[in-house]
């Protein structure tokens, strides 16, 4: 099941909401944990064996890890077990077959492959799992007694799929006390309809110009770059809607989640887009990886290893793939480079800045949307006129012309410029008043565009369902 369906949409959400809001303070978890399980089970019920096996050997050796803390051997022993275990299920299912793909290139032998199908946010929840034993370990956060409330923390719907990644500490204290107001559900509902809107009347649409191209045979280098700045909007779009429905139906729950996006692309560096994207797994690798490395207190060699171990482990955790391994380290390089060379060139010039970000930043999406590295090298070496493709043609104008509203409304939904427009016009009372009557009318008629899409058009789950 998913956000952007009509079955989520007209029957499973209401259920959960009527029911949650019936059930006593003392039911309220539970009712969550129920929901979640059903609506994870709703493609392939065998997986939530997978999170069941998760939840339990988190639940039990975060106990175990906080009643032996005293003895720390002990205590790391437990906690070493808990992550051997969450990572142990990620890679067989997750990577078991690329290793063995691997294994067979370079010994030549024919190592059968598993054939595991992924499960679904596996990603996701095993970097919750994992963050709450080390918390535990670290003591930061006490271990949670209640079974049920630590699934419902792992397994919960509205970020179970994809992200974003809720650390326990997060919502430690809203899992056993927190507020439920009109006012907190009105504004959950309207961050979840822009969140609709974003995937289903933006992403969705740029998802079939991308088809376009993919099956054209009359490419060229225009339509080359068409296709990468797609590309670039539609991954944004498709992941930050998801966010903006996950964050608004925490919201009408009672929770708070942290935000995950913050206009990546209007930053000036590459460093400045992984501070502004998926920014609960930049900080999850940040503190769980390249603190405890060393960071950056350490000899520029030890440094380079950090850097690059982490986003070796940022392309890795995105898919079982060269491209991706590749996509994180090609982020690595320009990282490093712009630290120990040019970054403070780039801040001289917020033009230059933004051609250069924007530049590589199209260029790692083809990376990223790659099949195999030898596409992605002929891709980018065809948008550079590498590939001898004509500059222009005839199937690259029309389909400029054809999607050209809904990529420049992309362009335009991805900065802040709407958001400060709004925030200028409600400068004044009576306007604010104004705009306190339009914003509901405007959120339910993007509901209900959002529905006729749905209603005709054809299925396109989200972009890090696969991750």
């Amino acid at each position: 099941m998913v956000f952007s369906s009509i079955p989520f949409l007209y029957y499973f959400l209401p259920a959960v909401i009527l029911c949650y809001f019936i059930a006593p303070k003392c039911l309220k978890n539970a009712v969550l944990l129920i929901f979640s399980l059903l609506f994870y089970a709703w493609g392939e019920p065998r997986f939530v064996v997978f999170m069941l096996i998760s939840i339990a050997q988190g639940y039990v050796l975060g106990l175990l890890t906080e009643r032996f803390r005293s003895k720390k051997p002990l205590a790391r022993l437990f906690t070493a077990i808990s992550c051997l275990i969450s990572i142990g299920l990620l890679v067989y299912c997750k990577y078991a077959d690329f290793f063995i793909s691997n294994f067979n290139a370079i010994t030549g032998l024919s190592v059968p492959l598993l054939g595991i199908v992924l499960p679904i946010g596996i990603s996701f929840y095993t970097f919750q799992i994992l963050s709450y034993n080390i918390d535990v370990a670290r003591g930061t956060v006490a271990a949670q007694k209640n079974p049920i409330d630590l699934g419902a923390y792992v397994a919960m719907f509205p970020q179970l799929i994809a992200g974003p990644i809720v650390r326990y500490s997060d919502i430690a204290a809203q899992l056993k006390n927190r507020t439920h107001s009109l006012e907190k559900v009105s504004a959950g509902a309207g961050r979840f309809v822009i969140g609709l809107a974003k995937k289903v009347l933006i992403a969705n649409r740029l998802a079939e110009l991308i088809n376009v191209f993919k099956a054209s045979g009359d490419k060229s280098v225009l339509f080359m770059w068409i296709y990468a700045v797609a590309y670039s909007i539609h991954i944004y779009f498709d992941f930050s809607g998801y966010s903006d429905m996950a964050i608004g139906l925490g919201k009408i729950f009672g929770f708070d989640f942290p935000e995950n996006f913050n206009y990546p692309f209007v930053s000036k560096s590459a460093t400045e887009f992984w501070r502004r994207w998926h920014m609960t797994l930049g900080s999850w690798l940040r503190d769980y990886v390249y603190i405890p490395m060393g960071g950056n207190r350490v000899s520029k060699p030890r440094w380079f290893l950090n850097i690059f171990t982490v986003w070796l482990l940022t392309g890795f955790w995105h898919g079982a793939a060269w491209t991706f391994i590749f996509w994180g380290l090609f982020f690595a390089v320009l990282l490093v480079a712009e630290k120990l060379w040019y970054l403070k060139y780039l801040e001289k010039s917020k033009f230059l800045a933004h051609i250069y970000k924007l530049l590589f930043v199209a260029v790692s999406f083809v990376i990223f949307d790659s099949a195999s590295l030898a596409e992605a090298f002929g891709n980018i070496g065809a948008m550079f006129g590498l590939g001898g493709l004509p500059l222009v043609s005839a199937e690259a104008v029309y389909n400029l012309r054809s999607y050209a509203v809904i990529l420049i409304l992309g362009i335009i939904g991805s900065t802040p410029l709407i958001k400060r427009l709004v925030e200028k016009f409600a400068a004044s009372p009576k306007r604010e008043k104004l705009l306190n009557i339009a914003e509901p009318v405007a959120l339910v008629l993007l509901l209900a565009v959002s529905t006729g899409y749905l209603v005709d058009g054809s299925f396109n789950p989200f972009l890090y369902f696969r991750f």
